[in-house]
């Protein structure tokens, strides 16, 4: 039952969030229930997938509390997706359609890259360039081995936080974004809740994809 209203109560608690309650600790609310969800879509032998993705989630949701201390905040949110990577990455399933996916992540990492690095240059932030384009390196990294991994949620929510971290990143450092912390916020919650949703999600694969991605769940 309890995992049955999560879901709503995620929604209700973001969007109060998001349009009426703009405070550090509210914002937690939303992703301690993410990962209650993620924990509780896991079957009772937890396999790796799940402790490496209930850790990312819970490092995401450190980088919530610490992002006012923007390195700090930063740090811990590249912990998490060390973790989501390395979750993904024990799932990768080879496939020739989805390894393309490298080409779009690749382009839009190299000019979000180029504008990043030219804004802090300019800015006198020559400080954040390093820090910045290693969790730029990362976050794509994470997103291709979602996808790679087959895993229609986890990949969902892996290019869903790209995006979210793309508007933060280009409103912070590059330009203003109308109605920045509502885009941000919206596909950051959405972002979350879906990698928490890949925790026991099945698959549809066929032939050897199916037989190593069973393997995998051990």
């Amino acid at each position: 039952m309890l995992k049955r209203l999560l879901p709503a109560a995620i929604l209700i608690m973001g969007l109060l969030y998001i349009f009426l309650l703009h405070s550090i600790p509210f914002k937690l609310i939303p992703m301690a229930l993410i990962l209650i969800y993620g924990y509780l879509r896991a079957p009772a032998a937890k396999s790796k997938y799940v402790w490496l993705t209930l850790s990312g989630l819970f490092f995401c949701m450190m980088g919530d509390g610490l992002i006012q201390w923007f390195l700090i905040g930063l740090s811990a949110f590249l912990v998490g997706h060390l973790f989501y990577l390395s979750a993904f990455t024990i799932r990768w399933t080879f496939s020739r359609v989805r390894i393309i996916s490298i080409i779009p992540i690749a382009c839009f990492a190299s000019y979000m890259a180029w504008k990043l690095f030219h804004s802090l240059q300019s800015s006198g932030n020559d400080g954040l360039i390093l820090p910045v384009m290693l969790y730029l390196i990362v976050i794509s990294l994470m997103g291709f081995f979602a996808i790679m991994s087959g895993n229609l949620p986890a990949s969902c929510g892996a290019v869903l936080f790209m995006a979210s971290d793309s508007i933060l990143s280009w409103n912070m450092f590059i330009s203003d974004i109308k109605y920045s912390d509502v885009w941000i916020m919206t596909t950051y919650y959405a972002a979350q809740f879906l990698i928490a949703s890949s925790i026991g999600y099945k698959a549809r694969l066929s032939g050897k994809e199916n037989d190593n991605y069973r393997e995998l769940q051990v």
